[in-house]
């Protein structure tokens, strides 16, 4: 008796360069029936990058590609994508900013969770800047990658409490909570709506 696996799932590379706790998270969903992606691949930027690990661990196919040529590398990247049949691209926590025309070849496919709610605090330390401006609210956003920093198109946001007492490592820890829970809300949503 064959039993039903339900849809295909799409290939997806996850693209990171510190911790991975985001992309550890996406694995776990990612082996759930109804989840509608599977991680074929990771790359990296960052031979020391922790969440290398899950690679190992899950058995996840994995490369490191220095950055110092982007143009190189990119190209690299790109084959490697193509020749490993991958449809999607979810960055989580990857520090690089991807050319224009990479974006264009994978037009409308990367996805990016950032630790704020944009359109505010773009780019880097963005805890250190919510809590130097005395915001009330805190967050995180999944959206489309496009060519300008984190700027694409807003799939799912949600709001982070500041408190009082709040300093960059208690404020971080509990948005990344909130990442673990938003991120594979937002490619299910996203990939209903293609």
């Amino acid at each position: 008796m064959i039993e039903y696996s339900g849809p295909k799932k799409i290939k997806t590379a996850v693209f990171i360069s510190g911790t991975g706790s985001n992309l550890k998270n996406l694995i776990k969903f990612s082996k759930q029936r109804n989840f509608p992606i599977s991680i074929d691949l990771i790359i990296s930027n960052n031979a020391k990058a922790k969440g290398l690990i899950y690679a190992n661990n899950f058995k996840i196919k994995k490369k490191v590609f220095n950055f110092s040529n982007k143009i190189i590398a990119e190209k690299k990247i790109l084959s490697l994508l193509f020749k490993n049949k991958i449809e999607l691209i979810c960055l989580a926590g990857f520090m690089k900013i991807l050319s224009k025309s990479f974006i264009q070849r994978f037009n409308g496919k990367i996805l990016n969770i950032h630790p704020s709610l944009l359109p505010k605090y773009k780019g880097l330390d963005t805890h250190a800047r919510a809590l130097k401006n005395n915001d009330k609210y805190s967050g995180c956003t999944v959206h489309l990658v496009n060519s300008k920093l984190d700027s694409g198109k807003i799939i799912l946001q949600k709001k982070v409490k500041i408190y009082k007492n709040d300093n960059i490592k208690t404020l971080s820890k509990r948005v990344l909570k909130q990442e673990h829970k938003l991120y594979p809300v937002a490619i299910k949503r996203f990939l209903i709506n293609l």
